[in-house]
């Protein structure tokens, strides 16, 4: 099958971060799937590309747009799949358009480049080795305060998009969810003329955003949860005596202490002989 998909990264901002790859796979291709043509116009104006078809793909018309796609592909096309910004299908229409370009054997490439999250992250100051991307929080019920829940006790580092005229309210339901002294990164219009980057913790967060109306895009890096501190000896011998009541022996309530607290059962054990 000569037809492909092409995933192209484009800028976050500054169109100077367009690569030299992207270019090339932009004017191969014979049409450009874009959410929103004139955006996607000028980009091809600005890299000397003739403009070829232009496709919209965005979040109302993806799941048409995808099996349209999947039929050019079949019948030969090169398609490159773009969003207004960064990288395709993360937060963005694409997803559903590679499922269905897959199912029905084509290939899919991607040309990697611009990407929020990540840039968000690395410029953070906090742990990248493991983290999760969330995007958008839902935005209101029980399916938002569920996720302020789950990422209450989650241990890695969160990256999360959010709109300025919704950014006070998450930062205040974050810090309620997962308290106001976790640490958290506010990016905002990266790559572009007001880039910046604020670190302190939520609580700070709340009290800053509350300062001025908040303006562009932003991304918010939120430190994840600490592991809990050891128990102490006295919680222990607490735990102990409870399990002792119970009627256990005391090797067999060591056990149970241990296996509940997460510690040594030796060192329980030894613990349960100095009272």
């Amino acid at each position: 099958m000569a037809g492909k998909l092409v995933l192209v990264a484009t800028p976050i901002g500054n169109l100077g971060d367009l690569s030299p790859r992207a270019v090339e796979a932009l004017a191969d291709a014979d049409v450009v799937a874009c959410e929103d043509t004139r955006r996607t116009g000028k980009l091809l104006a600005h890299a000397g590309v003739s403009a070829p078809r232009l496709l919209v793909v965005n979040e109302h018309t993806e799941k048409a747009s995808a099996a349209e796609i999947a039929d050019l592909i079949v019948a030969g096309n090169i398609v490159a799949l773009v969003t207004d910004a960064g990288t395709p299908a993360v937060s963005d229409p694409g997803a559903k358009v590679v499922q269905a370009v897959l199912k029905v054997g084509a290939e899919v490439e991607a040309v990697p480049g611009p990407s929020a999250a990540l840039s968000a992250l690395v410029v953070s100051g906090l742990p990248t080795g493991r983290f999760c991307f969330e995007g958008f929080l839902p935005k209101k019920g029980r399916h938002r305060t569920d996720r302020l829940h789950a990422l209450s006790v989650e241990p890695r580092t969160m990256v999360l998009f959010e709109a300025p005229h919704r950014l006070a309210r998450t930062l205040g339901d974050l810090a309620s969810a997962l308290g106001g002294d976790r640490a958290i990164a506010i990016v905002r219009e990266q790559t572009k003329l007001h880039e910046e980057v604020w670190r302190g913790t939520m609580a700070d967060a709340v009290a800053q955003v509350g300062e001025a109306e908040p303006r562009g895009e932003y991304v918010l890096v939120v430190a994840g949860c600490p592991d809990p501190a050891p128990p102490s000896v006295p919680q222990i011998r607490a735990a102990l005596e409870e399990r002792l009541a119970d009627g256990l022996s005391r090797r067999d309530a060591a056990a149970a202490v241990a296996a509940d607290l997460g510690v040594s059962r030796r060192a329980v054990y030894q613990i349960s002989l100095k009272d």
